[in-house]
């Protein structure tokens, strides 16, 4: 079981603390619920500020008071539907070639069809849960400011704390104010010194809204705790230079200027904080991957003590069906309902250096790979196998197609050869470490470790997206630790899986690209680092240079389905319009060009008709 040392406390609603702002009355009415506690009751026990913090962290992982259901925090769609990491996971995967669900749940079906409009609840929920956490933030800093803390008499070691708490808080403010610029672009703008009541919030414009978010983070760096010194899932200066990171690179779309330099100046202050890359890929994605390295900043799941059918309960059940077996993944049943396209699973076929990986196994031996699955099919010459350090042991990477090989010496057939009892060996189509005992004539094809795709009765592409064995599953969030033992909540219903939201193999990616995007790096250390995801990655292949295309693909291979697809697909400028394009983009099995004015959401039409500050995003 999972020990937390921070735990998040369920204290009732909070009614001057968690109300939305937008355009609510009667904000000051004294509650007859018993249930309902105000503010200046609230905070007469000293230990609330901490619970307060824990409750304001867990609204990025619960979505009530009272979980899995009942006392929600927003109303009008389903609470496991509305949960943050739910719809931000959504509208981040399955608006792009990396999921698709096969539920269709309401306008759900939008998001792979790429025709959403201003009344989709699924994206009405995503902005009321931003709104509602930058609700929940203000809230706190409002009653935590020097005057307020004075009047009750806090003082001492408390007043230290609280003012890491509020660094804290604000760092979570500027992380949905982050989320908000991405998605939506101008976005209605609250913040603490605003007063508790009837208002229509001002709209602030996108770029506005980037120097916001930039100088929050600037002006609380030096006030969180150091990098790795915090509680655990608790934001600390590396998690505040991360999203600093993150803005930076993306700034050219939020702004139009590009900040690159300023990128790849946040990235090195991570890389040399002290963080090391997990040396097993899985381990970042199993009910303990508390324990793993890496990770900058997580968002915490507990199976008995956060429970939702969101976060990463959703992302383990929904992503089972078919012939997989539950238990293998720590939970009661599969959902059946996510797989990935063709396009995704495409991408572990290429991006790496063949030669510079095969000569780096060893020396060219006489044995190669001969057959119609290779380049120069029966008659060669055939692809080498190199030798390793153990003896009769060669290898190599090879690209195949679909077809059959066998193994021989010299090019020829007048020496050695052998396939499966001297028959022909079948393979599918694909990029493999090869690897070939000849003396005892065992062999072994490794793929890409990072691709975590169930293929047993899947088919690769997608006839019907309702059809779960219709595309490759993708277990790789699962609900068992390193030892296959399932998570804390016996029932199988919850899961114990935290979700890395920040890690250091993005920081490697982010520093990559912002240098060759011109922001001053070194492409020999962006090339190093590239290295070492992949020798994290059982060692598979190596890279001798680097482009943006290869950027793009390779943040596909190490970060898909953490939230990152679509803002990585409008930064490239591949998410809508005609110069990329995957299975069911714009609803259409081949994949269809779609408008860019896609590239934003729109503002939902129920805050829009409420608040006439609001302007709604062009073309909507």
């Amino acid at each position: 079981m999972k020990k937390y040392s921070f735990k998040i406390l369920m204290i009732g609603t909070i009614v001057t603390l968690f109300t939305l702002t937008s355009c609510l009355k009667d904000l000051d009415t004294v509650p007859q619920d018993k249930d309902i506690v105000l503010a200046d009751e609230l905070f007469n026990d000293p230990a609330t500020y901490k619970q307060v913090l824990a409750k304001i962290y867990a609204g990025l992982a619960i979505s009530g008071q009272q979980g899995p259901a009942g006392l929600p925090d927003i109303s009008g769609i389903d609470e496991g539907f509305s949960q943050y990491l739910r719809q931000y996971w959504l509208a981040q995967e399955v608006t792009t070639d990396e999921a698709v669900i096969g539920w269709a749940d309401g306008s759900l079906p939008d998001y792979h069809e790429q025709d959403w409009n201003a009344s989709n609840e699924f994206i009405t929920a995503l902005y009321n849960r931003i709104i509602y956490q930058i609700t929940s933030c203000n809230a706190f800093l409002r009653e935590t400011t020097d005057a307020k803390l004075s009047a009750r008499g806090v003082d001492g070691q408390l007043l230290e704390e609280i003012q890491i708490y509020k660094s804290e808080v604000r760092f979570l403010r500027a992380l949905s104010y982050y989320h908000a610029i991405d998605l939506f672009g101008n976005f209605p703008f609250v913040t603490e010194t605003d007063e508790v009541g009837f208002f229509f919030p001002e709209q602030i414009k996108r770029a506005d809204l980037f120097n916001f978010i930039e100088s929050e983070l600037l002006a609380i760096e030096s006030k969180l705790p150091a990098p790795r010194t915090n509680e655990y899932a608790r934001a600390d200066q590396a998690a505040a230079w991360t999203l600093l990171a993150k803005l930076y690179l993306n700034a050219e779309v939020y702004t139009k200027t590009g900040r690159y330099s300023d990128c790849v100046n946040y990235a090195e202050k991570v890389i040399n904080a002290g963080y090391s890359l997990e040396t097993t890929y899985d381990n970042l994605f199993l009910a303990d991957n508390h324990t793993a390295n890496g990770v900058i900043f997580p968002i915490a799941f507990d199976g008995l003590r956060t429970q939702s059918f969101g976060g990463t309960t959703f992302l383990i059940h929904a992503a089972v069906g078919g012939s997989m077996s539950p238990e293998d993944y720590g939970i009661n049943g599969g959902w059946g309902g996510t797989r990935t396209t063709s396009a995704l699973v495409n991408t572990f076929n290429s991006g790496i250096d063949l030669n510079a990986s095969n000569a780096k196994i060893g020396t060219a031996t006489n044995w190669g790979v001969v057959g119609s699955a290779t380049p120069n099919g029966w008659n060669g010459p055939d692809l080498v196998l190199h030798q390793t350090s153990t003896p009769n042991v060669v290898q190599a990477f090879v690209n195949l197609v679909d077809g059959e090989i066998k193994f021989r010496t010299d090019n020829a057939w007048n020496g050695s050869n052998f396939g499966d009892n001297g028959s022909n060996i079948s393979v599918s189509a694909g990029l493999y470490k090869l690897t070939v005992n000849v003396n005892t004539q065992e062999y072994s094809f490794e793929k890409d470790p990072r691709a975590i795709f169930y293929t047993d009765g899947q088919e690769l592409e997608i006839e019907s997206i309702s059809t779960f064995t219709d595309g490759y599953a993708v277990p790789k969030f699962k609900n068992v630790d390193r030892n296959g033992v399932a998570g804390s909540d016996t029932s199988g219903d919850f899961t114990d899986t935290d979700f890395p939201l920040f890690r250091l193999a993005d920081v490697y990616l982010m520093y990559a690209e912002a240098t060759l995007r011109g922001g001053g790096g070194s492409e020999a250390n962006a090339i190093s680092y590239m290295n070492e995801l992949r020798a994290r990655a059982n060692n598979f292949g190596t890279v001798t240079s680097i482009d943006l295309d290869f950027i793009l693909n390779e943040r596909a291979r190490e970060l898909y389905w953490e939230g990152h697809r679509r803002t990585d697909l409008i930064r490239f400028g591949r998410f809508t319009d005609g110069a990329y394009v995957w299975p069911w983009k714009g609803g259409v099995k081949e994949g269809v060009s779609t408008p860019s004015y896609l590239n934003l959401f729109p503002i939902p039409a129920t805050d829009l008709n409420a608040n006439p500050n609001l302007q709604q995003n062009p073309s909507y």
